[in-house]
């Protein structure tokens, strides 16, 4: 597909390397000469000088011969006159990212007359992402399918676990529910194991469960943290707003430490049920006397990676239960693993992950197409949706054949959660969820199978 992507910031610019990978004609438009000297230099993609806002801009980009525009400036009100103009030239698609809270409600009922197919706010999706982290804290991370009714959740393997040196197989005789082990991070190796793998301490472990038994699923495999009571947020940031404002409606306690006086006042007004402190949240000694020992989780959300990051090990080191850190650069994601800092955040990444989800479902003309897409570590987990169209239906999974690295973890038929079993099918209307390693690229189910297998599944010889 031809895409435009107008600003080439910390969005802008994942979803530049994200979707020039996947094949996509990527155009960007941007006002800063030298960003968009590097983006060519890096990816192989086109750019246009200038206002993305404007209708010479647009026309030099061919914005009316693209299939979509994605307008990720820093400016708000850009975006969406972006999208406006895009609209008015024929393009059929267009997402904004929109941050200011504000406009949230205007954009709900205003969507078609701005232009809009699609809306983002990293900051919101961001503090959603880790209120869900917040809810089980034994878990590292958690992302859920099919409106929330499946989950794939990732824990580590503590120190005298008991499911060190169990094989998969016996993993529903320990967990007592129907669960699947869908990957197994193993220092820099990613595994999608079989019944024979067995499970050592520090694993990774990715579990794919109905969002019903995550409770027993925490207390029979023997993780289970402590509830979540106070939470201790560094930075006011927008995101920091949003997810007090969720912490506090779930009767959580909240203590948000800013160091700028005017950004503090506002804080307390818009915030009366929280704790506000003017101070500086990444000195040792402010945090020791705010009682960090004492909280049950802290979360870091300055604007600055390296302060979050010194912060988390820190609140890691004193021994806090839950530490959530946000970042905005990813690429270091394993050496922050060994250093403590387990549960990462990044905006940017939750943001490009709902785009390209959208993306990958246009291009879809079968229907079949990736419904959810979430990238877990270096695993990436998509739902699809099962039709006519696809021909492996109703032969067993223990016959299928897949393509390495690739499987089946979950099938959802009507109201029920079927955890994949050999003698198990896939039957029209299903909803099925795929995992599979980040560095291949899936939009058609058919694509999950082996070439050979479909090919004589086509032929009618299976």
């Amino acid at each position: 597909m031809r895409i435009v992507i107008v600003g080439d910031g910390k969005v802008g610019s994942e979803l530049s390397v994200q979707l020039s990978e996947e094949g996509h004609d990527i155009i960007v438009i941007d006002s800063n000469k030298s960003v968009l000297r590097e983006a060519v230099e890096a990816l192989d993609v086109m750019v246009v000088h200038g206002n993305g806002a404007a209708l010479r801009v647009q026309t030099a980009a061919d914005v009316a011969h693209s299939d979509l525009l994605i307008a990720a400036t820093s400016a708000d009100e850009t975006n969406l006159l972006c999208c406006m103009l895009a609209r008015k030239l024929g393009c059929p698609h267009t997402i904004a990212r929109v941050r200011n809270m504000e406009y949230a409600s205007q954009l709900f009922l205003m969507k078609e007359e701005l232009g809009l197919s699609m809306y983002v706010n990293p900051e919101l999706t961001a503090a959603s992402e880790i209120f869900r982290m917040l809810q089980f804290p034994s878990f590292l991370q958690r992302d859920s399918f099919v409106k929330g009714r499946v989950e794939i959740v990732e824990f580590q393997i503590r120190d005298g676990s008991k499911l060190i040196g169990k094989k998969l197989s016996d993993l529903y005789r320990i967990a007592k529910v129907n669960v699947l082990v869908c990957a197994v991070e193993r220092g820099d190796e990613v595994f999608i194991p079989d019944g024979n793998f067995m499970l050592q301490e520090r694993d990774i472990v990715f579990v794919t469960a109905s969002t019903t038994d995550l409770a027993k699923l925490i207390r029979n495999m023997d993780i289970y943290q402590r509830k979540i009571k106070a939470v201790m947020l560094i930075g006011g940031s927008r995101t920091a707003i949003y997810l007090a404002r969720e912490l506090l409606d779930a009767g959580i306690n909240v203590k948000l430490i800013e160091k700028d006086e005017e950004k503090s006042m506002l804080l307390a007004e818009i915030l009366p049920s929280a704790t506000i402190i003017l101070a500086d949240g990444t000195e040792k000694g402010v945090l020791d006397a705010e009682g960090i020992e004492k909280t049950d989780a802290v979360v870091t959300l300055t604007n600055m990676d390296e302060e979050n990051l010194i912060i988390s090990m820190y609140a890691d080191f004193v021994g806090v239960p839950k530490v959530v850190t946000k970042i905005n650069r990813t690429e270091y994601y394993e050496v922050f693993r060994d250093k403590g800092i387990k549960s990462i955040v990044s905006p940017k990444e939750l943001c490009s992950r709902d785009i390209v989800r959208y993306v990958r479902a246009m291009q879809n003309t079968l229907g079949n197409a990736v419904m959810t897409l979430h990238r877990i570590g270096q695993m990436e987990a998509l739902e699809f949706h099962v039709d006519e169209n696809i021909c492996c239906v109703d032969i067993t999974l223990k016959d299928l054949k897949l393509k390495k690295n690739i499987l089946i973890a979950c099938i959802i038929r009507g109201n029920r959660i079927l955890i994949p079993k050999g003698n198990d099918t896939l039957e029209n209307g299903d909803d099925i969820v795929v995992v599979t390693t980040v560095n291949r690229v899936i939009s058609d189910l058919d694509e999950i199978f082996d070439e050979s297998f479909l090919r004589e599944v086509r032929e009618g010889r299976i």
